[in-house]
């Protein structure tokens, strides 16, 4: 895509090859093309002056079910636009828009509405593919999502969808479940992530489903086992097979309630920063006010309290999914975890977007998707840019 340069000049460039200090980013169409250390003058270009801000790769969240008030439950056009430009506001530039546990006929009328919408829209973060959580999960594990939908992997159910749809690029199971494993072989012929979510499995389970293409765990120690005991067996779960087995890649909520500080650390340090993604798991409580609200959708969905920054079912017997945005998830592993910036940010960017297969997203480089963000030191976003263009925007020293 051609189209007039913009120069983004006077920060602090977070790029695949470290920091560059008073840097300046040079984007044309939807494509950077060059970063420097030098301020390079070019002829009719616009301007942004970073004001010593860090100009960093846009946020990516592969987990995210709304925000605004819009659960992309909702099955709306409005759900899926709504919901990403709230995200766009606190970073996030691409997200893969995720389900809960449903009925065949509402997610064929969801996945129906993803693919009108992705046609037209034109603001907001860059919706890049489904990701479906369900229905195929372990009772036992079933957090917040709808009993009333769970239930075993069915080939006539799962080739109908996958056959009436080319927008799927994860989907998120128990792997012990009877054909989930038949349903993982399924997922890589199509070039779809299977990954192991709300399992009862062990570590011996694990392996097993990681034959089968089973290489990422969804929320990484929620809804899955850790060390248990049956009878008078001690096995280890579905967390240690994850941080035991180097091919699987993980996601963490880091809003700082799901997951402690220790336990933020504890995964930087087995998993590291590029085989660990932040996911914010938000539904539509994601920067609203607190008090309640409901997970799904509004008209079959789940009631749920927000409270503390969290989301929790009723009787406050478990969390029901975040209302964190990716800012917060990037200040937690900072502040909360300790963890150097430039880690925490691939985290947010780099390592989602090789998760997910997305080639020209997740860094910033010459040749690359010009998904930018400049943020503070306290990560409070002022600008964010996807694929050249500027989509929300705090600076008013800029002239573009």
């Amino acid at each position: 895509m051609c189209g007039k340069h913009i120069k983004i000049t006077n920060g602090r460039a977070i790029t695949s090859k470290g920091i560059i200090n008073n840097a300046s980013v040079i984007i044309k169409g939807n494509c950077i093309t060059e970063i420097t250390g030098d301020n390079i003058d070019i002829t009719d270009a616009g301007v942004i002056n970073a004001g010593g801000r860090y100009i960093s790769p846009g946020f990516i969240d592969i987990h995210v079910h709304g925000g605004g008030g819009h659960d992309f439950m909702d099955g709306t056009k409005q759900a899926f636009l709504q919901a990403a430009q709230l995200h766009a506001k606190y970073g996030t530039t691409a997200l893969t828009p995720t389900t809960l546990t449903c009925s065949q006929e509402e997610l064929i009328h969801i996945l129906g509405i993803y693919e009108e919408t992705v046609k037209e829209q034109n603001a907001g973060s860059r919706l890049m593919g489904m990701h479906l959580e369900g229905p195929y999960l372990a009772m036992s594990h079933k957090g917040a999502q709808d009993p009333r939908f769970i239930r075993n992997p069915d080939p006539k159910e799962y080739e109908e969808i996958l056959t009436r749809f080319n927008c799927i690029a994860r989907w998120s199971a128990a792997p012990e479940l009877k054909g989930a494993l038949q349903l993982g072989d399924y997922l890589k012929v199509k070039n779809i992530l299977p990954a192991f979510a709300h399992t009862d499995a062990v570590y011996e389970e694990i392996a097993e489903a990681l034959l089968h293409g089973y290489t990422h765990a969804t929320h990484l120690y929620s809804a899955m086992n850790g060390v248990i005991r049956r009878e008078a067996q001690r096995y280890a779960g579905a967390v240690e097979a994850a941080f035991l087995m180097k091919e699987i890649t993980v996601e963490i909520i880091a809003d700082g309630i799901h997951l402690p500080a220790p336990l933020l650390k504890l995964v930087y340090n087995i998993k590291g920063p590029h085989k660990t993604a932040l996911i914010t798991d938000a539904i539509r409580g994601a920067g609203m006010p607190e008090g309640e609200s409901t997970i799904g959708s509004l008209h079959n969905g789940l009631p749920v309290i927000i409270e503390g920054g969290v989301a929790k079912l009723p009787d406050r017997s478990a969390f029901a999914g975040s209302v964190a945005t990716a800012d917060r998830l990037v200040r937690n592993m900072v502040n909360m975890a300790g963890i150097p910036l430039y880690d925490a940010v691939t985290m947010m960017s780099g390592t989602p977007a090789r998760i997910m297969g997305f080639a020209n997203k997740g860094s910033l480089s010459p040749g690359m998707d010009a998904d930018i963000i400049i943020f503070d030191d306290d990560i409070n976003i002022a600008l964010t840019m996807v694929e050249g263009e500027i989509v929300y925007n705090k600076i008013v020293d800029a002239k573009y």
